[in-house]
């Protein structure tokens, strides 16, 4: 059993008509857990004699605690690609970031795009993970719809790709989308500029939920606007890269040229304002890293799309509730309570009675410099290097289970998640 006292958790948030801004709902509570799962939180919990010999208990001295990080969007680089990452590491660098739950993309190597693959994956997954974890199906080109029919109630979605990325997983087709559309529960989309109104449009063509990964402008913020005033089920994304980095940021050195390069690319400053909005609004979902590290060597030499993204995403976006760009509750619902929701994943996202014992506990006060010395991912740095971070993570906790403590990582506990049935 597990027993955090003296919490300070976030309930939702109001808007001060005073001060005219929206702010959080805080409660300072007791957490217990037991069996992994959370079954009691009051104030002042008291704990008999006789269970108190087997009770963890930590003393969260009024900080905040909440919940795990769910992040859909993840390319640990496992198996294929393992001299960038690899799942140990990768999920170690999730559970630094308070990341708790992680979802996969498909585009390893083999490609994830036939139940075979699937179960080469979890197999190869097994008792390697610092952090839970679940795994996106991929769509192929040749039309794999009759495999995702085996397996779509085992995965988070269908993974499609509408512009060209890593993996050539690129599909043109309107027959083989259809095809996937009717065998999916969600399909999940790389679309860019016109490709996200494409998507859009499949969306309601099909009459499906659709989420839209790492929207980058200003212009595909309207394009959701649009769709989700028609009442369409479209769920959207951004990157913390993209809030806090802009094409200017490539510029400042040769050495942030070569290393800043993404699909899809760092947009303009006004942008970043834009996607703010676009979050502390609601129109976009999901706070989701696109953690895609490949090593410095490889990014001095040549081009190469990707970067690291889940070690420091939590604390990087702990900024913009210092800034009063958003609140803590929506970080909350946009990094943990969304994302579990939109993939239906069981008992996570929140702190509530019967989810699992996932929390993180922050430091708010301390907020030094981000460095790649202190990088836990296999591939050696940081996009945020030299930036402020927002608050520091003190503890991670999965399942009521220590994991991560000031800087000391325990057993590797991840399992692979559940699904809730329609």
């Amino acid at each position: 059993m597990l027993l955090i006292k003296n919490a300070t958790i976030v309930l939702g948030e109001y808007v001060n008509t005073i001060e005219k801004e929206k702010q959080d709902y805080l409660f300072m509570t007791d957490i217990l857990v037991k069996d992994e799962k959370i079954i009691k939180i009051q104030k002042n919990i008291f704990i008999s004699k006789s269970v108190r010999r087997n009770l963890i208990t930590i003393d969260a001295e009024y900080k905040y605690v909440i919940p795990g990080i769910v992040d859909p969007h993840c390319h640990m680089r496992d198996p294929g690609f393992t001299n960038k990452e690899d799942f140990i590491t990768g999920s170690k660098s999730c559970i630094r970031g308070g990341i708790t739950t992680f979802l996969d993309m498909p585009n390893t190597s083999p490609l994830t795009i036939t139940k075979e693959n699937l179960e080469l994956k979890r197999k190869n997954s097994l008792n390697r993970s610092y952090s839970d974890y679940g795994f996106h199906f991929g769509g192929s080109k040749e039309d794999n719809s009759s495999e995702i029919s085996q397996v779509s109630h085992e995965v988070a979605s269908t993974k499609i790709f509408l512009n060209a990325s890593t993996g050539d997983m690129l599909i043109e087709d309107n027959k083989v989308l259809e095809n996937i559309f009717f065998e999916s529960s969600i399909v999940s989309f790389h679309a860019e500029d016109e490709k996200v109104k494409t998507a859009i449009d499949l969306s309601e063509k099909f009459n499906a939920p659709i989420y839209l990964c790492h929207i980058s402008t200003e212009k595909e913020l309207e394009f959701i606007k649009k769709a989700k005033m028609k009442g369409l089920s479209i769920f959207s994304e951004v990157t913390p890269h993209h809030l806090f980095l802009n094409a200017k940021s490539r510029e400042i050195s040769d050495l942030n040229n070569k290393l800043l390069r993404m699909k899809p690319e760092l947009k303009t400053s006004e942008d970043n304002e834009s996607l703010w909005q676009g979050l502390d609004s609601g129109l976009i979902d999901v706070v989701g890293t696109d953690h895609a590290p490949h090593t410095l060597e490889e990014k001095l030499e040549s081009t190469v799309f990707g970067i690291p993204g889940v070690e420091h995403s939590l604390e990087m976006m702990l900024n913009g509730v210092n800034d009063k760009k958003i609140t803590m509750y929506t970080l909350i619902r946009a990094m943990s309570i969304n994302p579990a929701k939109i993939f239906k994943i069981k008992n996570k996202g929140k702190i509530e009675y019967g989810y699992d014992g996932d929390f993180i506990i922050l430091d708010m006060d301390e907020q030094t410099t981000i460095t790649n010395d202190e990088v836990i991912s296999k591939c050696g740095w940081t996009p945020y290097n030299g930036m402020k971070r927002g608050g520091k993570i003190l503890t991670t906790i999965l399942r009521g289970n220590i994991v991560y403590d000031k800087g000391i990582f325990f057993d590797l506990l991840g399992k692979e998640v559940e699904y809730k049935k329609n």
